[in-house]
């Protein structure tokens, strides 16, 4: 299936390979940095890219390129999903996804990669499953495999790669038991220059962190579950019972993990937490624009909106822009020509407001277009569908765990047409 797996990253310098059936060479990658130059920003490279001899499939995470390469059809989602689980993986071992980190812990990066596939097909891909195999890097156990030669390898086969139950190992002990889950939210919208919603959709995902001992079997409900569309869950949740009772039952992982993810994509139940006005305007004659821009909370439901940024890819041009924020502070990088307004906390009594000038050199041709705004903000304790959890239930052990949820909504790819 995988024949290769490249790291790239951000500039385009290939920093790690791993081949599993034969080497294939580097050159394969040039039909992905052809897609790279044509692509504005690095996610819109097109994930799947067919070569005369080989697909390129490729997932972007933490500024980083993991790119295989598959010489017979496969269903790419399914490398896609593994891709991104390499990608988690390498985050809990080592605290963060960087091309440092990657370098840092590069033994220990082959290893995990030698047991996640066999043969290019995906093995242990459970973080469990892989903690019993290979340990995780630790100052001390590093010190002492440089003087003794040793390596993180375990010398058993982990429990729970034998069990029905993979992702959980047995006999888990925790003296301090809690489980807190996070329901994390992100809107896709396009509004038009009047405010009106042109797009709009949630993707939604429930993290979970769950440290209990023993083999709980858990039971989490929800107070709106009609809400939720095209669900996808971890491979711990009993379907059927989802299908008839709408109710998340499950022996969870140990530790981190994401229990599922969901999509809300009913124009009419994505709440817009912001409205926009602003006015991007080039003159005819002369070498000038105007720009006003105003952000003002709209349904939050109570709630503050935080993190507020709002970045503009200006016309090149834009020569260069003198512009007064009431709130904030604003940047314009003359290389890229990308204005950048960072907010922070929105205030309700005061509205925050951006505008100025631009200026363009004399005998330029007036902008075809006007530029769209891109939103970034967070808002804390609020999931913007209306997605509630009602209960978590534990059975099978007879202690008391600590519970908490907690909601989080963040703009994910939020524009404003001008």
């Amino acid at each position: 299936m995988i024949h290769s797996l490249f790291l790239i990253n951000h500039s385009g310098d290939i920093f790690l390979e791993k081949h599993w059936k034969s080497v294939i060479s580097r050159s394969v990658c040039d039909y992905f940095f052809e897609a790279k130059e044509k692509a504005v920003d690095p996610e819109n490279v097109p994930p799947v890219l067919q070569t005369p001899h080989h697909y390129l499939i490729t997932v972007y995470r933490g500024k980083l390129f993991f790119l295989s390469v598959i010489q017979t059809e496969v269903p790419p989602l399914f490398v896609i999903e593994f891709l991104h689980r390499v990608a988690d993986t390498f985050q809990d071992y080592f605290g963060e996804c960087s091309e440092g980190v990657i370098k840092d812990n590069v033994v220990t990066v082959y290893e995990l990669l030698e047991e996640m596939l066999d043969n290019g097909f995906p093995l242990a891909t459970e973080s469990n499953v892989l903690k019993e195999m290979i340990r995780p890097p630790t100052i001390l156990r590093s010190v002492v495999n440089t003087l003794t030669g040793g390596s993180n390898v375990g010398d058993m086969l982990p429990t729970g790669q034998l069990s029905n139950i993979p992702w959980r190992r047995a006999g888990v002990k925790y003296t301090n038991n809690e489980a807190y889950f996070d329901v994390i939210e992100e809107i896709d919208a396009i509004l038009d220059k009047s405010g009106t919603t042109v797009f709009a959709e949630i993707q939604g995902a429930i993290e979970a962190c769950v440290r209990l001992s023993g083999m709980p079997d858990l039971t989490l409900s929800f107070m709106n579950p009609r809400l939720l569309d095209d669900v996808s869950f971890h491979p711990c949740v009993r379907f059927k019972r989802w299908e008839s009772e709408r109710v998340l039952s499950f022996i969870p992982p140990d530790g981190n993990f994401t229990l599922m993810t969901y999509h809300v994509s009913s124009q009419n139940l994505v709440a817009i937490p912001v409205y926009v006005k602003q006015n991007i305007s080039f003159f005819e004659t002369g070498s000038c624009g105007r720009l006003e821009i105003t952000i003002g909370p709209k349904q939050t439901m109570g709630k503050t909106v935080e993190g507020l940024m709002v970045t503009i890819h200006m016309p090149k041009a834009v020569l260069s822009v003198n512009l007064t924020a009431t709130q904030g502070n604003y940047t314009y990088d003359l290389a890229t020509k990308v204005l950048v307004w960072d907010i922070g906390k929105l205030n309700p009594q005061k509205l925050p407001n951006l505008r100025g000038s631009l200026s363009m050199p004399s005998g330029v041709p007036k902008p075809e277009e006007n530029p769209s705004l891109n939103i970034d903000l967070k808002i804390q304790q609020l999931a913007i569908s209306g997605v509630k959890v009602s209960r978590l239930d534990m059975y099978g052990e007879k202690y008391k765990p600590f519970k908490g949820v907690k909601y989080v909504t963040k703009a994910g790819k939020f524009q404003v047409r001008t």
